[in-house]
């Protein structure tokens, strides 16, 4: 009997050092995975700044590969990794600190992929100065003011009077640019009614001082 209740705590002992060293092993390859993840047009970032929260931001690749940043401006982040992208704002921002800051970078969420088949919604690109960045998936005819309402509006950074709606022709690929005032429409001097296509990407700058 004694014999036998040794085997079951051997076998026991040995399960949970077979469960150890799986859990060591996924902790040791979910970094290294990460490490050589190379980021995508639609994927979403999570930046935070140690020395100052008022930068912590999710943030969305665009389309054309790049990310905007206060202080740091706009940086190509589609095909460089997370370390590579992180280090590049911590070089950014440097002028703005006494020292060097601390600043942290991971992938939120990865892009989804598209299927064909018939669009029951769009997909709407929305960065830089609002509560609700990323891919926003909309009802086809949605307009601009709806459109300021998913998104959550504005931060206190927001420069509403230069909002921009970039669209690019699916069969020519070029850009064409909007300027969208915010107090304007809210005042009824500009039209709202403007209805947004698949694949159209709205950018709020920055504030400027004393904008």
């Amino acid at each position: 009997m004694t014999r036998s209740i040794s085997a079951v705590s051997y076998l026991f002992a040995m399960m949970k050092a077979a469960f150890a060293i799986g859990i060591a092993a996924l902790l040791i390859a979910g970094p290294a995975a990460a490490q050589s993840y190379k980021i995508r047009a639609g994927d979403t970032l999570r930046i935070e700044v140690l020395e100052d929260s008022s930068l912590n931001r999710t943030v969305l690749v665009a389309p054309d590969g790049r990310i905007s940043v206060p202080s740091a401006g706009t940086l190509r982040a589609s095909g460089q990794t997370v370390e590579t992208v992180q280090n590049s704002l911590t070089q950014r921002l440097a002028s703005s600190f006494a020292a060097t800051p601390n600043v942290f970078v991971s992938l939120e969420r990865l892009a989804e992929a598209r299927t064909g088949g018939a669009a029951a919604s769009i997909s709407v690109y929305v960065m830089g100065e609002v509560n609700k960045p990323g891919k926003l998936d909309v009802t086809p005819n949605t307009s601009v003011l709806q459109m300021f309402a998913v998104m959550g509006g504005f931060t206190k950074f927001a420069a509403t009077k230069r909002i921009q709606l970039r669209r690019t022709n699916p069969k020519t690929q070029a850009e064409s640019v909007y300027t969208l005032n915010y107090p304007m429409i809210e005042a009824g001097k500009q039209s709202s009614r403007a209805k947004l296509m698949d694949g159209d990407v709205i950018v709020v700058p920055q504030r400027r001082l004393f904008e």
